[in-house]
């Protein structure tokens, strides 16, 4: 499973973000897609405490 695929599931099980948002923000960083996280705070997606989340679970995931 590679790496986005796993951010996907993390930010619809952990955040329980809907498919819609998650969808947007593919769409919205298709060109950068390390940019998703930032993408879905800037819409509104996603609140900055959940960033924080995101940016922790990336760093730890990077590591295994």
């Amino acid at each position: 499973m590679s790496q986005q695929s796993q951010l996907i599931e993390f930010l619809r099980q952990e955040l329980a973000l809907p498919a819609e948002a998650i969808a947007l923000g593919l769409r919205r960083s298709a060109s950068s897609p390390n940019l998703l996280p930032i993408i879905l705070w800037q819409y509104g997606l996603v609140t900055t405490h959940q960033l924080d989340q995101i940016y922790d679970w990336l760093e730890t995931s990077l590591v295994l």
